[in-house]
């Protein structure tokens, strides 16, 4: 039986929109986007998950849904973010699920395989090295400089400013295809949506007595990274070193692409999810 549906869930007094479609008793797969992007990042890669027989579920993160948009930069650290796909888990009734993350879903992807391992059958991460992968490619290649952008962000409103009339143009010149890079402009026009989705990169960082150091070391789950190799914010060392951090089967798949992997990719990104969901 086949269904589509679209939903939401609350968690602490937030409430989050969620695109939940395909085969009710197939195997269920969470698609996180990442900035400054959407559930409609996966629009052209959820239909061919469906077609493998996936019960397909994305959602609008922390500061995107319209419902979960808190102001203060400290509600978006890292163990709020992952309570956020707990809670979504749980709504699902789901025991375990396939995590698929892109750019900034693919740090929460990976910051679950550490928190919540139990319930992930496996993960694909998009772009997104391994957090202690990217650390150390800081001091041992022009990571760095990629990402230098990042301290941009932590100024007040300054980046709002600057990124909410030239979204689109910005990202289309980073090889973003137009048609996603207009719909995120649209997306994020109002003054609080770019603001939560900035926020990401302002609190991620905060340290919280709530972590007690589980986010450190290796990862024990199943998992495929897929990067491109012409990705101009996540460089070839950090892809390289990912491997160091896994403690479970592992796959490595390079791509002839840029950063934007859902966008540009989406039959490949699919059959590699697939593929790691055990479904081809």
């Amino acid at each position: 039986m086949r269904t589509s549906r679209v939903t939401t869930f609350s968690r602490g007094g937030l409430v989050f929109d969620v695109s939940d479609t395909g085969a009710t008793d197939g195997p269920v797969i969470v698609l996180l986007h990442g900035f400054p992007g959407s559930r409609r990042t996966w629009d052209a890669v959820t239909p061919l998950l469906e077609a493998g027989g996936a019960r397909v579920v994305a959602f609008d993160q922390r500061g995107y849904s319209p419902g979960a948009r808190p102001r203060r930069r400290r509600d978006y650290r890292a163990v709020d973010v992952c309570g956020d796909v707990l809670a979504l888990i749980d709504t699902l009734g789901a025991e375990r699920v396939h995590l698929c993350g892109h750019d900034w879903g693919g740090f929460v992807a990976w910051r679950m395989a550490h928190v919540a391992p139990e319930r992930l059958d496996g993960m694909t991460v998009l772009s997104t090295p391994h957090p202690l992968a990217l650390r150390r490619s800081l001091v041992s290649s022009a990571q760095a400089a990629r990402s230098a952008y990042i301290a941009f962000f932590q100024l007040p409103r300054i980046p709002e400013a600057v990124l909410r009339p030239r979204l689109a143009r910005l990202l289309t010149r980073s090889g973003l295809p137009a048609a996603p890079a207009r719909d995120y402009q649209r997306f994020l026009s109002a003054p609080q949506a770019i603001r939560g989705a900035l926020h990401w990169y302002r609190g991620m960082w905060l340290p919280d007595r709530r972590d007690r150091g589980r986010a450190r070391g290796p990862v024990t789950v199943e998992t495929t990274y897929v990067w491109g190799n012409r990705d101009q914010a996540l460089g070839r060392r950090a892809a390289e070193l990912t491997r160091r951090y896994v403690r479970a089967r592992y796959r490595f798949v390079e791509l002839d692409e840029n950063h934007w992997l859902p966008e540009r990719a989406p039959d490949r990104v699919a059959a590699e999810v697939l593929r790691a969901a055990g479904l081809r």
